[in-house]
């Protein structure tokens, strides 16, 4: 070490001398001494890098308050800012996925104002359930015995089967083993959930038979999944949901699908690509029924599990 670089290291101020400054004792006031303390240091040892590197102090070095000042403004400018979605997917995952209605921003922002009844029953003057509301309204929708919100689809489909068929084998088509964004892969799913993936059928034809034939004493469920994100044309076969259904029925065994996504309304009807309908599956006897409901109800993220009730 060299005698000018010795210099430039004693230049540097102590941590207790800089934090006895006016400018910095302000920022201690408004940020506290921990958190101002550690960030001084951070600065120390930056400096010292540039005068091992550069052979020189740093630019700020008679404006520690002012550099600091700025890297805390910085540091704490939210990362998350308004952008123009020209993508062509309207529901983009990466954009923050649905715009939420003026109305329900008006809802969230009056509810955030207050205490609310989130899990308190004023008839019963008693607890009550935060997902009540919402499920009797999906209920009344769909037709479901009972409804279940969590935080993604992913989520729903992991505690569907970690509660349907925990250590049992989950049957389904080899065609519909889904991968969606986010490494989300269904084999990976039901290992998490403790189940044990069945593969029946090919990847362009699966047939009623396929299910039935896989069927053993650790069957646990009979699965479809909504290959939402891509298709497969040409010489093609699947098992359609009242099919799964009647099997499941006649075998005493629970049957799921996860839709992905879906639609709540006829599309065909409006002269659209149809989508699958969750209270279609329902009605034609599917016992559980999974789908984002951020993506089919235009509001926050969620996951949604429809069904019977199992009690």
């Amino acid at each position: 070490m060299t005698n000018d670089t010795r210099s430039l290291y004693s230049q540097l101020p102590s941590i207790d001398k800089l934090l006895h400054q006016e400018e910095i004792q302000a920022l201690v006031a408004s940020y506290g001494q921990t958190f101002i303390t550690e960030h001084l240091r951070k600065l120390q040892e930056e400096a010292r890098i540039i005068i091992r590197q550069d052979n020189d102090l740093p630019a700020w070095h008679n404006q520690w308050a002012n550099e600091l000042q700025n890297r805390i403004t910085l540091q704490r400018k939210s990362s998350i800012k308004p952008v123009f979605n020209l993508t062509g997917t309207v529901l983009h995952t990466n954009l923050g996925r649905a715009l939420m209605a003026e109305s329900a921003i008006e809802a969230v922002s009056q509810v955030m104002r207050s205490a609310a009844t989130l899990e308190y029953s004023l008839d019963g003057a008693s607890r009550g359930h935060r997902d009540r509301a919402i499920a009797d309204l999906l209920c009344e929708l769909t037709g479901a015995e009972d409804a279940c919100i969590v935080n993604n689809n992913a989520a729903a489909v992991l505690l569907m089967l970690a509660t349907v068929a925990p250590n049992k084998e989950v049957v389904v088509s080899r065609g519909e083993l889904v991968e969606i964004g986010g490494a989300f892969r269904i084999p990976d799913v039901m290992t998490q959930a403790g189940c044990t993936l069945k593969e029946v059928g090919t990847t362009n034809r699966t047939h009623l038979k396929d299910y039935r034939n896989a069927i053993n004493e650790n069957t646990g469920l009979l699965m479809k999944v909504h290959t939402s994100n891509y298709c497969i044309q040409g010489f093609t076969a699947e098992v359609h949901g009242d099919e799964l259904a009647a099997l499941g029925k006649e075998m005493n065994l629970p049957t799921a699908i996860d839709l992905g996504s879906g639609s709540m309304t006829n599309l065909a009807a409006l002269g659209l690509p149809s989508e699958p309908m969750p209270q279609d599956y329902l009605q034609q006897g599917i016992d559980l029924v999974t789908f984002s409901g951020d993506k089919l109800l235009g509001g926050p993220q969620a996951g949604i599990i429809l069904g019977k009730n199992m009690d």
